[in-house]
């Protein structure tokens, strides 16, 4: 079976708007998939679902937020999405009159999964778009053949609060530079 059969491979624009394959990626994308079908909302149209992603500086596994905005469409340039630096592979979708879910990846499917020859080449310094098709494509059909419960740790996060920002159409000069704030 090739990637695009199965059911929460993402489209090949994701991979175009993500900007290179990697299985990074195709796990955001089917986290946020599960998280909508949980909380049973569709893709986000305008300013709803906030997704609030414990990802951390640096790592290297960030693909998974453009995964969760292709899915969602909580995007980082309608501020629905945020980063927490927690340095943690998980994120928490909250939608107004819903119980917030959070979907963090198993420590058993890390372990495993960094087992793929993939991460042997990234080890290296091998940016994701210099690493063979074939040694890349494997990595993704092997996680997009993982059933969800062996990939993700999901709970409802009962007590959660999230205020999201008030938008506004305000706007002052800049006492030092003039610039609009």
């Amino acid at each position: 079976m090739g990637i695009a059969e199965h059911r929460y491979a993402p489209p090949e624009w994701a991979f175009e708007f993500h900007g290179h394959r990697c299985p990074f990626m195709p796990l955001g994308y089917r986290m946020g998939a599960l998280a909508l079908e949980h909380l049973q909302v569709s893709r986000e149209m305008d300013h709803t679902l906030h997704v609030i992603c414990e990802l951390g500086e640096g790592h290297p596994q960030t693909c998974l937020m453009d995964g969760i905005q292709a899915v969602t469409g909580a995007t980082f340039g309608k501020t629905l999405i945020e980063k927490t630096y927690w340095g943690k592979l998980a994120a928490t979708f909250w939608y107004p009159g819903k119980t917030a879910v959070r979907y963090a990846l198993r420590r058993d499917f890390l372990d495993a999964f960094g087992e793929q020859e993939f991460f042997a080449w990234r080890k290296r310094g091998i940016e994701p778009s210099g690493i063979p098709a074939d040694v890349t494509d494997a990595a993704i059909l092997w996680t997009l053949g993982q059933s969800d419960d062996a990939l993700f740790d999901v709970r409802e996060v009962q007590d959660f609060a999230y205020q999201p920002a008030r938008g506004s159409f305000n706007r002052t000069a800049c006492s030092v530079c003039g610039e609009y704030v």
